[in-house]
């Protein structure tokens, strides 16, 4: 291999070739026949025009614009030089187009998955926001349990999700956006309803509850806090399905405080007081580790600040 072959593949293309700027302005003074109009055009002052032609002549080791009072001309070498350069602009101008055609297939959809309560009482109000921002996005909301999110974002299924759980699902990164706190509820028939002293941590522990499957956040948070749960007495894959079941009076529930503020003032569920334990929770968007949300995603994410 040559010396000069052997400096050409050790040194980065991008030190041996004009950046775009430069070849940009090289047509434009090819095109208009001053360099003064060529900066005008561009936006850029003469002194600063006649900078960059200087640093590209050094760069190349060739003259390419001879300049005099009547304007400035392309040499041979500049005349082959813009020919290039013509065809490299072009190109980016086609790589320019294509990054935005990703970019706006991208931001034509945006795929959701959320635990429940999250879908149910948070995720309504905070997509219609979204929407009088990006009205031409369409949104796909997929719910389910913790569990079944993480897996989504981790399958490439979805492009932002919500949990509710005690931690962050394996591979993904998160940000808390609120805390939630569970209530024990029963119906107002059930004796709890008519007890005088809060309810031990240990009692509730050992009751046969409504609960929701499991993966779901409210049973993770649950099962912890209390150091293990009694074999459910009925389980469920919704909070309104675990609602409505303590409202019919099938038992006691432990639910979001977010899904009951109907059934607590219409007096349709009571609220349990607890002696020895605080059933709280972070409320987090979660996304696959090393991939931060972008565009309608980023804009949901935005969103969820102060919820």
């Amino acid at each position: 291999m040559t010396s000069s072959a052997q400096g050409r593949t050790g040194a980065g293309i991008a030190h041996r070739v004009p950046d775009l700027g430069a070849l940009e302005l090289l047509l434009a003074v090819a095109r208009l026949g001053s360099l003064g109009r060529a900066a005008r055009e561009l936006g850029i002052t003469q002194p600063a025009a006649s900078s960059r032609i200087r640093s590209m002549e050094r760069q190349l080791g060739v003259a390419l614009v001879d300049r005099s009072p009547r304007g400035s001309r392309l040499t041979r070498e500049g005349a082959l030089v813009t020919d290039w350069a013509r065809r490299v602009v072009d190109a980016a101008e086609a790589f320019d187009a294509g990054a935005q055609a990703l970019r706006d297939r991208r931001d034509s959809r945006l795929r959701v998955a959320a635990s429940m309560t999250i879908a149910e009482y948070l995720l309504p109000g905070w997509l219609i926001a979204l929407r009088a921002q990006r009205p031409d996005t369409a949104v796909s909301l997929l719910a389910g349990n913790s569990a079944g999110v993480a897996e989504r974002l981790l399958t490439g299924e979805a492009d932002l999700g919500f949990v509710e759980g005690l931690s962050v699902p394996s591979g993904l990164d998160a940000t808390v956006i609120a805390h939630d706190r569970l209530i024990v509820v029963t119906a107002p028939g059930h004796p709890w309803a008519r007890r005088r002293a809060p309810l031990a941590a240990a009692e509730l522990a050992a009751t046969p509850l409504i609960l929701r499957e499991e993966g779901s956040g409210t049973r993770q948070v649950l099962d912890a806090a209390l150091g293990g749960l009694a074999r459910p007495l009925i389980e469920l894959s919704s909070t309104t399905a675990v609602k409505a079941s303590a409202v019919s009076g099938a038992g006691p529930a432990v639910l979001s405080e977010l899904a009951l503020g109907e059934e607590l003032s219409a007096h349709r569920l009571v609220g349990i007081p607890l002696a020895d334990v605080r059933l709280t929770r972070a409320l987090r968007a979660v996304w696959p580790t090393g991939h931060r949300p972008t565009g309608p995603a980023r804009d949901l994410l935005s969103l969820t600040r102060g919820a």
